[in-house]
C-alpha cells in the first residue's frame, strides 16, 4: 500500500472540511450536467437517440441543479473511506405537484424545502454517482431547512425504494377513486378543501393481499388542523368509497376518516400507503 504524502494528505483534509457542512438535501442550482448510459443500438430517451449516432453510449443532460441523496452521515465521512456521493437532478415541475411532492403523494419526486420557492423538486428516478470533490466545488444551498425536512426526505427516499406493489386487480379496482382525486383535488369546491386536507390514504387488505377472498379497509388520514367542517366528512368518505365497488375476490369495501391520532401504531404499521403515481398499470403491448 502506497502512503500518501504531505501534498496528498492536506488534499483530502481540505476536502473534507469543504464537505463537513454538506448535508442530505443540500443542492446546487444553475447549469449541471447529469449523465447515464444507454444502449446505442436502441436509444430511449429524446437526448440517447440525439447522441446515439455518433457510437458514444453515455448520454448528458443538461439539468437545472442536482441534489445530494446520499445519507448525511455518509457525505461527512472521511473522503478516503467514503469517496463517491450520489446526486438526484432538479426539475421544474406544476405548484400542485410540489404540493403532492411535499404531501408524500408522488414517489417518483422528492421534496426539497430550499428548492420549492423555485418550482422544483428532486427527480428520484434518476441517480448519479459523482466522487465527493465534485460536489466540493459547487456553491451549497440548503435543501433542508427545519428537522421535520429531513425526516420527509429520508421517507420520500426510503418509500421510493421500498413501497408496497399492490397487485394489478387491485389496481383496476381502484383506478376510479384514482382518477376522482386526481380531478377534484385542485379545485376550489367543498370536496377540494377536503382531499387538500388528507395527508396520506392507507389500506389494509384482510386478511392478506394474496388471499382469494379480501377484505378493504380504507383510511382516509385529515390534516389535525384542517378547516373542512367536521360534518361533511361522512358525505366526503362516501362519495369517496363508492368509487371502489367490491368485485373479484375483494369482497367488501369500507374506510373511515381519521387523523394520525385516531389510529392505533398497529393499524398504521398493518395498513399500505397509496401513491398516485404507484396507482397506475403498465403499458400492455396492445395499448
Amino acid at each position: 500500500m502506497v502512503m500518501p504524502g504531505p501534498s496528498e494528505e492536506s488534499f483530502f483534509e481540505d476536502l473534507n472540511a469543504q464537505l463537513a457542512h454538506w448535508r442530505q438535501g443540500d443542492f446546487v442550482l444553475g447549469e449541471m450536467w447529469f449523465v447515464h448510459r444507454f444502449a446505442p443500438t436502441d436509444p430511449i430517451t429524446p437526448e440517447a437517440v440525439e447522441v446515439a449516432d455518433g457510437g458514444a453510449d453515455l448520454c448528458e443532460t443538461l439539468v437545472q441543479g442536482l441534489v445530494v441523496t446520499s445519507q448525511s452521515c455518509d457525505v461527512v465521512r472521511d473522503c478516503r473511506d467514503r469517496p463517491f456521493l450520489e446526486v438526484s437532478p432538479l426539475v421544474t415541475v406544476p405548484s400542485e405537484v410540489v404540493e403532492d411532492s411535499r404531501r408524500g403523494r408522488r414517489p417518483r419526486y422528492g421534496f426539497i424545502q430550499g428548492a420549492a420557492e423555485f418550482s422544483l423538486v428532486a427527480d428520484l428516478d434518476r441517480t448519479m454517482t459523482v466522487e465527493k470533490a465534485v460536489v466540493a466545488h459547487w456553491q451549497r444551498r440548503a435543501g433542508c431547512v427545519m428537522g421535520e425536512d429531513e425526516i420527509r426526505l429520508a421517507d420520500d427516499l426510503a418509500r421510493k425504494r421500498s413501497r408496497f406493489p399492490f397487485p394489478d386487480d387491485f389496481v383496476d379496482l381502484v383506478r376510479p377513486i384514482r382518477d376522482r382525486i386526481v380531478e377534484k383535488h385542485d379545485r376550489q369546491s367543498l370536496e377540494g378543501s377536503a382531499l387538500r386536507s388528507l395527508r396520506e390514504i392507507r389500506v389494509t387488505a384482510s386478511p392478506s393481499w394474496d388471499h382469494d377472498r379480501v377484505e378493504l379497509f380504507f383510511w382516509f388520514i385529515r390534516d389535525n388542523e384542517s378547516h373542512v367542517e367536521a360534518g361533511t366528512w361522512p358525505d366526503h368518505l362516501g362519495r369517496w368509497l363508492d368509487r371502489v365497488e367490491a368485485a373479484g375476490r375483494y369482497v367488501s369495501v369500507e374506510g373511515v376518516v381519521v387523523t394520525l391520532d385516531q389510529m392505533t401504531a398497529r393499524e398504521y404499521v398493518e395498513s399500505d400507503r397509496l401513491d398516485l403515481d404507484h396507482l397506475s398499470r403498465p403499458r400492455s403491448p396492445e395499448s
